[in-house]
């Protein structure tokens, strides 16, 4: 979890969300949003990961994968995560607003699905919040000022 923060700490105008993928014990996928700066919506940590991985394996099927993730990832990273079959995954904080592992939903682990995913919660989770309460109190704060240009 400690190189997914690492990697959340790159976003500069991003919400810092980072994500990694380990396989055999080496990280073969990393991710942190791109969004603002991509104009891209699907420009997610997770979806970078795991995008990184699939090359890396040369398969989009990442079996026995562990994705570490600083955010409880969203409907459509949770479908990837699912669809990408990763065996693991591991969260930080949780996301009461958007969460699709368990908060709002839980698609990882939905019945119906051919895949479940095998899943831990609240790994460093005070550091991972800690990253997004500061984020968004930096938002706010500096807003009205224009020492942010977050789009």
């Amino acid at each position: 979890m400690n190189e997914a923060i690492k990697e959340a700490c790159i976003c500069t105008y991003e919400v810092p969300v980072g994500a990694i993928i380990v396989h055999e014990g080496k990280i073969i996928g990393r991710g942190h949003n791109l969004i603002e700066t991509s104009n891209d919506p699907t420009t997610h940590a997770e979806i970078i990961a795991i995008r990184q991985a699939s090359s890396y394996l040369n398969s989009w099927r990442l079996l026995d994968c562990t994705m570490y993730v600083t955010l409880e990832p969203c409907a459509m990273c949770a479908g990837a995560i699912v669809n990408s079959r990763i065996k693991r995954l591991v969260i930080g904080a949780m996301d009461d607003k958007r969460g699709c592992c368990g908060s709002v939903e839980d698609l990882v682990r939905h019945p119906k699905f051919n895949h479940r995913v095998d899943l831990t919660i609240g790994v460093l989770e005070k550091e991972c919040s800690k990253l997004l309460k500061d984020f968004f109190k930096n938002l706010r704060r500096d807003k009205g000022t224009g020492t942010l240009s977050h789009k």
